[in-house]
């Protein structure tokens, strides 16, 4: 392949340099192109309006930040051979490929039972065959296969460059500080030690601040109540059109590949026959049509899409136990009586749920500490840290979502 290089201005990081032919042709890819119209934090712009950044932003601030980290274990004389860092960064770059529309909002909606690693897999599968086998590296360490584990750690690990990557690129685009980490001290403290991926002792309040970061953009931004309740709306969206499409009554979709999804509901994800349907899925199929739903005859299919699209969202109150069966009961009484529904259909709109975040789970894949007499701790269990076991609990809200009447 003939050389390549190509830089990409970044609003984050600067500059990324992109110097390898395979892997931009990788970038050029189709697949990967499709990231351009998948938000990376679905509705969030509803409430922090700059959040309007894409999973092909954030592949590509992985993929920098993976190549920053290869280089600085290279440096403390990590063995690491041309085709293992090429593997990793294409390991990063590709890791997202498998979300769909509007992200983990519809996982397991459109397609139930697919997880978007899984699909990511698939993807990566289709295209090491396309690449006439130029991705098995890649795909050996995306799957836990490689003898060297410290670079699927890299990939997916609770110390990953997609969570630094994430959490920097959303606090950037939401103006939410509290997500600023210190990602470039972060990867400067990398080490390698036994095969594991380890952080040395001099990085521990840094990547206590990354923890409780996490923790803080959770409850802030990801699963702030305005973004829940226009989540939970296009998931009633879509459930209410399977359950019209399944009774027999006419719902078109405005694309070809989004009515294919809807029309079987219950069928499993298959490789062979579904693949370029899902690869031609994005946010653009399910918003054109949301917006044509506000339209139809089915009082709650078009309820629902109008408040959607107007942002008219459903009232949202969150609490630490669960709400009262009469208070819900309540609720979905007055939807039956405004809109003259059915008893059976109030649930669309008068709904509770829970979300939950955990600041550090032990149990998980750990955060190693290697300290300068060759001792290894989890973080959990280091002396005077922040982190530790009473804090790893997961920490649930419960929500109530209705129609201000």
């Amino acid at each position: 392949m003939s050389p390549v290089r190509k830089i990409i201005n970044d609003p984050v990081y600067g500059f990324i340099t992109i110097d390898d032919p395979l892997i931009w042709r990788i970038f050029c890819h189709p697949y990967f192109q499709r990231l351009r119209h998948i938000h990376q934090m679905a509705f969030a712009h509803l409430v922090y309006p700059g959040a309007v950044h894409t999973r092909l932003h954030h592949a590509l601030g992985a993929y920098h930040l993976m190549t920053e980290a290869l280089s600085e274990l290279k440096r403390k004389g990590v063995d690491l051979s041309p085709a293992e860092e090429q593997g990793a960064r294409i390991a990063i770059l590709l890791h997202d490929m498998g979300h769909g529309p509007f992200s983990h909002a519809l996982e397991n909606e459109l397609i139930p039972g697919a997880h978007h690693e899984t699909l990511s897999l698939i993807i990566m599968q289709d295209m090491n065959r396309q690449f006439d086998g130029a991705l098995q590296t890649a795909l050996e360490i995306f799957t836990d296969q490689h003898p060297k584990r410290f670079l699927h750690q890299l990939v997916s690990g609770q110390l990953d460059v997609d969570r630094m990557d994430y959490l920097n690129r959303d606090s950037f685009f939401t103006g939410v500080s509290e997500g600023v980490i210190g990602y470039d001290r972060i990867l400067k403290m990398l080490a390698v030690k036994d095969g594991e991926l380890m952080v040395e002792e001099k990085a521990i309040y840094s990547i206590e601040k990354f923890l409780l970061s996490r923790r803080l953009m959770y409850w802030q931004v990801y699963l702030h109540k305005t973004v829940v309740s226009a989540e939970m709306t296009l998931v009633h969206i879509i459930r209410r059109a399977k359950e019209l499409i399944a009774s027999g009554m006419s719902v078109p979709a405005s694309s070809t590949p989004l009515d294919f999804f809807l029309q079987r509901p219950n069928q499993a994800f298959h490789a062979d026959g579904d693949l370029q349907r899902f690869c031609q899925l994005d946010d653009h199929d399910i918003m054109s049509t949301v917006k044509n739903w506000m339209q139809h005859p089915d009082p709650v299919l078009s309820e629902l899409s109008s408040r959607l699209l107007e942002r008219r969202l459903l009232k949202i109150r969150l609490q630490a136990d669960p709400f009262d069966p009469e208070v819900l009961g309540q609720k979905q009484q007055q939807v039956c009586q405004h809109y003259k529904l059915p008893p059976e259909l109030a649930h669309y709109l008068a709904f509770t749920g829970e979300a939950s975040n955990t600041l550090y789970n032990p149990g998980d894949e750990r955060i190693r500490i290697l300290f300068k007499d060759g001792s290894v701790k989890d973080i959990s269990e280091v002396d005077h840290a922040l982190i530790h076991r009473s804090l790893s609990g997961r920490v649930k809200k419960h929500y109530i979502c209705f129609p201000d009447l």
